[in-house]
Parts: C-alpha cells; structure tokens; sequence
C-alpha cells in the first residue's frame, strides 16, 4: 500500500508526520478523487507509525467511503477538528512535511496547532512517485495514443485562415471525447508567435508559409500525455526548414540517449550539442524536458542540471527546440519511458515535416 510506503520512508528519513492537501499526491497515495475543495480545508494526515486520518467537508460524505475520515461541516472550525487529529496520531511537534502546493492561509492556521518544524512533501515523493509500475506505464500509453491519434485528426483539418485560438478549441474538443481529458491548455503557435515556447493562442490566422507549433496532452486515468508536432502551412521558408531538420535530429539523439544508469543531463547535452553545431545554441531557451504522470510537470526534469541517475519506469519528455524572434520556431515532443535498459518512445505520430 503506497501508503504504507510513504510511513516507512518518512520513518527512515527523520520524519514525524506529513499533512497532504488536495492534488495529484493524495490522488497516487489514496486513489481518493478529492478535487481542490476552495477554501474549505481538506487534509489527509499520516505518521511515521504508518497512522492516517483525513479531515475533509461534509460535501464528501457520499464520496469517501471506508476510509478513516472525520468530516465538517460549514459553521464548524476544521482547525479544532485536525487539531483532535494531530493529538490522535501523537503529531503535535516534530518534523512535519506539508504538501507544496498547500494554501497559505491553511498552512499559517497550521502553524498555530503545535511546534513543528516543517519541510517539502516533494523531497520524498519524488522517490515514491518517479518511477512508474506497469499499470501507470499502461495507463500512459493510452493517454499517448490518444495525442497521437489527434494529430492524424489535425491533419485531416482546413487549417488555412483558421485563429490560433479557434484551433486550439478543437484541439481540446478532440482530446476530450478520446480521453479523460486535457493534461493541459493546448499551446498554437503560428508564424512569428512559434518563437514563443509558450505562447498564448491568439487571434492570428494561419497562412501560407507559416510553421504551426501544436503542443497538447491527454489524461487517461489521471495519467498524462503531452506531445508536439510542428507542421507547415504551404511552403515556409528554407531557414525554417533547415531549422525542423536540426531539432529533429536533436530530439532523436536525445532519445537515442537514454539509457539506465545514464544521468538526466547526458540526455540533454545530446540534443543541446546537434543543436549547437548547427548554429542554433543560443535559440534553444529551455531544458529538453520533464518528467511526467500525474503530474504534466513532475521528476525527473531533463536540463543541463539534471543529476538524477535513469531507472526502468522513469517517464519523462524529450522536446528540444529553436526560437528566433521575428522569424518563428520549431519544437518536437515525444514522451518517453525507460523500459527494459533503454528509452522507448509512448508517442509515436509521424515525425517528418507535414506540409499542409
């Protein structure tokens, strides 16, 4: 039971407890589908002895079941309640990891209710979390089949004079009836604006000459996918063209790469060099990827710092890229997994230029 595991390794590490908002951590812990519940405090608290206990609105009375929970109800302080808590799993000081992403105004209440010292749930989750089992590994691959299939999609599409913006809707229209849902607001990027990694779609429409950067990911089970395909409208111009080149090259010597035992950085060093020796180095602005799952952006990140030694089940993105302002940009994405020693790609869409 994960966890069970998160117990023994806050056990081993020093840790007394650990105080778990709403989000993708509770989720892989409990298989509990608690969504961010506002300002209504919602917690799940676990000891090092391997004790939990979750305190959450009476809106969940019908959701949570056969689960140790104490509910409350509007008009009620929660903070007396996880209080009674606290002094039930012997948690009123000592070394307490609270979950990043918790609200301020939560944590500064939770300050008030002992003598604590506090730290990152994500300096041991990364451990539980980056290494992914078969059944995330599946449930992974169906979230890139589904962006994969939506590319073949996007092609059948009349894309000339269409916005960015109306674009990127039909985009999220067709992750949504193929999957769970988006991972993430799906980026368009055409002409000039593709020189910006992250661009808000806009009301530009695509015309002739353009290259299209087309960033989008799926979820099947709380599992993500995220892949980018840039494409042509028409014929764009050869620097552009010489440019799709150098990345695709990038991005498979990146994936060529990946091996178990190898550093996350001798990862982004392969696709940073081909890009460097073409010229490009210094339009390629950000790390060739990031770790992913339930999280779009989780462990291990692959950047120029990146430590973290590859294991089997890592999961993760390679999506080098050049950036010239005034003139456009070009990024490919894959989502990969080490599997059996090596790298094996999830997304599989075509990656050749696709003159539309």
């Amino acid at each position: 039971m994960r966890l069970q595991k998160l117990a023994s390794l806050m056990k081993e590490k020093n840790f007394d407890g650990a105080v778990i908002s709403p989000g993708t951590n509770l989720y892989y812990l409990t298989g509990l589908k608690i969504h961010e519940a506002g300002e209504r405090l919602t917690v799940l608290v676990v000891s090092a002895d391997g004790n939990y206990h979750l305190l959450a609105p009476g809106l969940y009375e019908n959701v949570v079941r056969n689960f140790p929970v104490t509910f409350w109800r509007d008009g009620e302080n929660p903070y007396h309640k996880l209080a009674w808590i606290l002094a039930e799993l012997e948690l009123s000081s000592g070394r307490l990891l609270i979950e990043d992403t918790m609200r301020a105004d939560w944590l500064i209440n939770i300050i008030k209710l002992g003598r604590f010292e506090f730290h990152p749930l994500s300096s041991l989750m990364r451990e539980l979390r980056m290494r992914k089992d078969k059944h995330e590994i599946e449930m992974m691959k169906h979230a890139a089949k589904a962006a994969d299939r939506i590319f073949d999609e996007i092609l059948s599409w009349d894309l000339l004079g269409m916005r960015e913006r109306e674009l990127a809707l039909k985009i999220e229209l067709a992750v949504r009836e193929l999957s769970d849902g988006i991972s993430f607001e799906p980026i368009v990027a055409s002409g000039e604006n593709a020189a910006n990694p992250h661009h808000e779609p806009g009301e530009r429409r695509l015309r002739k000459g353009d290259m299209v950067i087309l960033d989008y990911g799926a979820r099947w089970r709380g599992y993500c996918s995220d892949i980018t395909r840039t494409i042509a409208i028409g014929r764009p111009s050869e620097k552009l063209v010489e440019i799709y080149e150098v990345v695709k090259e990038a991005q498979e010597n990146a994936y060529r790469a990946v091996r178990e035992g190898t550093k996350a950085k001798e990862v982004d060093r392969a696709a940073r060099e081909a890009i460097a020796r073409a010229g490009y180095g210094e339009y390629f602005t950000h790390r060739t990827g990031h770790g992913l799952g339930l999280d779009v952006h989780e462990e291990p990140y692959i950047g120029p710092d990146g430590e973290t030694i590859l294991e089997n089940g890592m999961t993760f993105t390679i999506e080098p890229g050049i950036y010239i302002p005034s003139l456009g940009g070009v990024r490919i994405e894959d989502d990969v997994v080490v599997l059996d020693g090596r790298g094996k790609r999830l997304t599989r869409a075509d990656r050749e230029l696709v003159f539309l």
